[in-house]
């Protein structure tokens, strides 16, 4: 990467009308995939503009270095959200980076701090009503990630591919006034190997979370956003933003709730925030 193009329970989310900006404590949001022709970058920064909060988590595949290995792309908007992120964490929010499998190369700098951005290999956040939430991408219990890392590149493609075709769909469905539609989040809701590939992994991650003595575990990397009870653990996954469009917050009671931002991405005239999902009883 070239230095000079990258510098170093059931409510809604509080909305003010005017501006709809979101006040929480804690945010998290992951699988952004800077770098690639995928990431929504533009509702991205919506979403980072008027959200404002203690702590922001940033929880791996920040920034996609396979794909940039493959081919360079890197426009203006990826750069925009690279400094709005900076420009938070000047501002005073704490802003810590978990990396993910693409963007693995930032494990060499594991203790270090970036413009005000701390790089962890992952962290236990105590939430306002003292439950603990292990943060951790989720690479490490991915078994493909792990057994054959070519199998996981060859996915990778096929992602990608997905991707392309789904942003010809989504262009031909806003014509004709229909809403966003994922079909990557189809298939993996529909396709049986699929659904089990996810449940084996939220399995995973919260079996290790009970072992670390956590009450929770939040991550991202299966681009799946979900809150649910797992043997007695709290798992958050806070999807990412090239689908789904989604992110994890934390409001000043500790209460958690997954918040959906593709609905706003895609009624620019509308304020409201769609919550996709709130925090198990």
């Amino acid at each position: 990467m070239r230095r000079d193009d990258l510098q170093v329970p059931s409510e809604a989310a509080p909305v003010d009308e005017p501006e709809g900006r979101l006040r929480v404590r804690t945010v998290w949001i992951s699988d952004l995939h800077l770098g690639t022709p995928g990431c929504q970058a533009d509702a991205l920064l919506d979403f980072l503009r008027n959200v404002e909060c203690e702590t922001l988590f940033l929880v791996g595949d920040i920034i996609d270095g396979w794909q940039l290995r493959r081919q360079w792309y890197w426009p203006q908007a990826h750069n925009d959200v690279v400094q709005k992120l900076l420009r938070k964490a000047r501002k005073g929010t704490r802003v810590i980076f978990v990396p993910g499998n693409h963007d693995e190369f930032a494990r060499k700098y594991l203790g270090h701090n970036f413009g005000g951005v701390d790089v962890v290999n992952d962290f236990m956040h105590v939430t306002a009503d003292g439950r603990r939430l292990w943060v951790t991408h989720g690479d490490l219990f991915d078994s493909v990630i792990q057994c054959a890392r070519w199998l996981a590149i060859v996915g990778d493609w096929a992602y990608e591919l997905t991707i392309r075709v789904n942003r010809h769909v989504n262009s031909w469905r806003a014509r004709m006034k229909l809403p966003y539609f994922s079909l990557s989040r189809y298939l993996k809701l529909k396709v049986k190997r699929a659904v089990s590939y996810v449940n084996d992994f939220e399995d995973a991650v919260a079996r290790e979370a009970r072992e670390r003595g956590a009450d929770g575990v939040v991550c991202g990397h299966i681009h799946h956003a979900e809150m649910r009870t797992i043997a007695g653990v709290l798992y958050c996954n806070d999807g990412d933003w090239v689908e789904s469009l989604t992110a994890l917050v934390e409001h000043g009671d500790g209460r958690l709730e997954i918040v959906d931002w593709s609905h706003r991405a895609g009624h620019a005239a509308s304020h409201a925030v769609q919550v996709l999902s709130t925090q198990p009883a």
